[in-house]
């Protein structure tokens, strides 16, 4: 069969390129030639980059974030407020969050939202765990940062349930988001705002 790549190479590497996301076959060819154009130790320290951090990346075993450490550097530091967590669907939203720098509390990285839909229930993301760092004590109110869709808003009303047991405020940040957006598209001073000017969850 004829194929317009002269490498089978080429083309191997151009198809793992498209696998990415927002990649078409287009762009991947442009971003294999440009490798192919650098020098032998620019292109072996992409290749480590992304090795060394898939093999060595970790998850925080309090809040779910990406880290180096077991423990991440946002709920190691103890300037943060650890009366405050921020629930988020994933870890984008945290970094949109962080770069407000209107939130000086913790977080919790739900790993997905509750979508039927799509056959992810509750137990398929971090509530339980959720559940357990309220039931330690010390926390004194739970912000669902949750993007405003329907399936964001079932997650923030069953998370609510399931800590209404528990002495703790449960906010949500305002609507200066608008229903059915995307909380990591938001601009950050809209974000930022959503934050600081958060509001009681009706349940």
């Amino acid at each position: 069969m004829y194929t317009p790549f002269p490498s089978q190479l080429l083309e191997k590497a151009v198809g793992e390129f498209s696998k990415l996301p927002g990649i078409g076959r287009k762009t991947a060819l442009r971003l294999v030639l440009d490798l192919l154009r650098r020098s032998d130790d620019e292109v072996d320290a992409f290749a480590s980059a992304i090795s060394t951090m898939k093999h060595e990346v970790k998850y925080c075993r309090a809040c779910h974030n990406i880290s180096d450490t077991d423990i991440c550097p946002i709920c190691s530091d103890p300037r943060r407020d650890k009366s405050m967590i921020c629930v988020v669907e994933n870890i984008q939203d945290v970094m949109a969050i962080e770069n407000t720098q209107q939130y000086s509390g913790l977080y919790h990285v739900l790993g997905g939202i509750i979508s039927p839909m799509d056959g992810i229930g509750p137990s398929d993301i971090e509530i339980d765990s959720l559940v357990g760092r309220v039931a330690d004590g010390g926390v004194e109110e739970v912000i669902m940062a949750i993007s405003p869709t329907m399936e964001g808003d079932t997650t923030s009303f069953y998370i609510s349930r399931r800590l209404a047991a528990f002495n703790v405020k449960i906010s949500v940040i305002a609507r200066g988001i608008a229903v059915g957006d995307e909380l990591e598209y938001a601009d950050e001073v809209t974000l930022g705002r959503s934050i600081l000017n958060r509001t009681p969850l009706d349940k």
